[in-house]
C-alpha cells in the first residue's frame, strides 16, 4: 500500500474522532472549519452580508435564549454582532465572567 495523507497517523487518527463525534460536536466542527476557511465577512454594514436592525435583535434574542449572554445596549451589540468571531469572543467572555462570580 502507497504510504500518504490517507494513511498518516493524523488523518486515521481524525477519522476515527470523526465517527465518535455526536451529531451536535459534528455540527459545531463544520461551522468552526466554515468561518475558519471561509474568513467570512462581517454580519452587518456596507462589507457585509447585508443584515439589519431586525436581525441584529434576532440574533441578540438568539443569544439570550441560545447560551444566555445578554447584549444590554446598541454600542455593545455593534461590537459583538459584527462577526462569528466577535460573537463567539463575547460568549466566551461572558462565560468566563460568570464563572468567577
Amino acid at each position: 500500500m502507497k504510504s500518504g495523507w490517507l494513511t498518516s497517523p493524523s488523518f486515521v487518527r481524525n477519522v476515527a474522532a470523526l465517527f465518535a463525534m455526536t451529531d451536535a460536536d459534528l455540527r459545531a466542527r463544520i461551522k468552526e472549519m466554515m468561518v475558519k476557511n471561509l474568513m467570512l465577512p462581517p454580519l452587518f454594514g456596507p462589507n457585509g452580508i447585508g443584515l439589519d436592525s431586525i436581525d441584529a435583535l434576532e440574533l441578540a434574542v438568539g443569544l439570550e435564549k441560545n447560551f444566555g449572554v445578554s447584549v444590554p445596549n446598541s454600542e455593545i451589540a455593534t461590537k459583538v454582532l459584527r462577526s462569528v468571531n466577535t460573537i463567539h469572543d463575547y460568549i466566551l467572555e461572558k462565560r468566563g465572567e460568570s464563572a468567577q462570580s
